[in-house]
């Protein structure tokens, strides 16, 4: 009969489709072996270079020791000889100042890497930060910036927030250097604001690159010429004033820890010679911007505050309060890393009981 369905033949054609092997369909068991190889392979490549990126970690942080080591050493044989002209308790409130101020310039980075859409844990942010700026002692001025970003990978920072946070960071200490120092200028004796015009020509530009829309244009730009995802968040006028208001009041305790050390050198002290002083720190500063000669602005920095001071101090004084400073600097720098250091250890060891 033409209409009858013989039993079993659907079934048995469809097992005989079933047994038929399609040369383009992969077996799921296959394709379950495909992915745990290809898993394998990433997570073995991942240990690997996790492996490199620590035994290169360790490398730069015993160059950086050794580094920092020569110039303390170094700075301690020039300052040696002059300690005696200087009272322990003036010399404890300088050095006071200048870690104050140097807390700070973290606290001003901090506010623009949480305007840009990170905020690591505070001790967190301390070693990204102090670990970073002790790399700039370290000769060339991208080991910071490099420092930072990979230091913010730990606490899931994108490259892209770190690296601007740092490009602001900067031009947040230039800008309101200038802004520190361009009033004080003509405080100064002689040539000096002649010889120092710059400051008032650098000032408009560095305002207006610190514009939120002007920045956010750059930044967003020279993202898209490297081919990166745009930033996370971008820069508000309320995150840059916070960031503004921390690095002034960093000028203003590097001008007090001037005044305590000129002042205990014998120079009377008053209002005036303090906003003398300020000023004149925050314009030597700016210039080892722009003058990246030596590590950290070595000899930059001092030979500007010698020349801006002339007018204010006896120049024996001023060569004096240059190396002094530039000692503190240092071992606030160092003090702070190793606060950073200790600080997020303890904090990661109370977090994993």
């Amino acid at each position: 009969m033409t209409g009858r369905v013989v039993p079993g033949e659907h079934s048995g054609q469809h097992t005989a489709a079933r047994n038929e092997t399609d040369p383009h369909e992969t077996d799921p068991r296959e394709g379950a072996a495909a992915s745990d190889a290809r898993q394998g392979r990433i997570t073995g490549t991942a240990v690997a270079l996790g492996g490199w990126r620590r035994h290169l970690r360790r490398l730069a942080a015993v160059v950086c020791s050794l580094v920092i080591v020569v110039i303390l050493a170094t700075q301690w044989r020039d300052v040696r000889p002059l300690l005696g002209e200087l009272s322990a308790g003036s010399a404890a409130g300088a050095a006071v100042a200048v870690f104050v101020g140097i807390f700070g310039t973290f606290l001003c980075w901090r506010a623009i890497l949480t305007t840009l859409g990170s905020r690591p844990p505070l001790t967190a942010g301390m070693r990204v930060f102090f670990v970073g700026q002790l790399a700039k002692y370290v000769p060339g001025a991208i080991w910071p910036a490099v420092t930072q970003i990979e230091l913010g990978r730990d606490y899931r920072v994108p490259a892209r927030a770190s690296g601007a946070a740092v490009i602001v960071f900067l031009l947040t200490i230039f800008g309101t250097g200038l802004l520190v120092a361009a009033p004080t200028l003509p405080l100064l004796a002689g040539e000096m604001p002649s010889a120092y015009w710059w400051t008032m020509a650098l000032l408009p530009v560095a305002a207006v690159a610190l514009l939120p829309p002007v920045t956010n244009r750059l930044i967003g730009l020279a993202l898209k010429v490297l081919r990166r995802p745009a930033l996370p968040q971008p820069l508000t006028f309320s995150g840059m004033l916070r960031a503004a208001g921390w690095s002034i009041a960093a000028w203003l305790c590097y001008g007090v820890h001037a005044l305590l050390i000129v002042d205990d050198l014998g120079t009377v002290a008053g209002i005036r010679l303090l906003a003398i002083l300020t000023g004149a720190f925050a314009a030597a500063f700016c210039m080892q911007f722009l003058l990246p000669v030596g590590p950290a602005g070595t000899g930059v920095r001092e030979a500007a505050l010698i020349l801006l001071l002339a007018g204010a101090l006896p120049k024996a004084q001023a060569i004096v309060f240059a190396v002094l400073s530039r000692l503190m600097f240092t071992l606030g720098d160092v003090a702070w890393t190793v606060a950073a250091l200790t600080l997020e250890r303890w904090r990661r060891l109370n977090r994993g009981r």
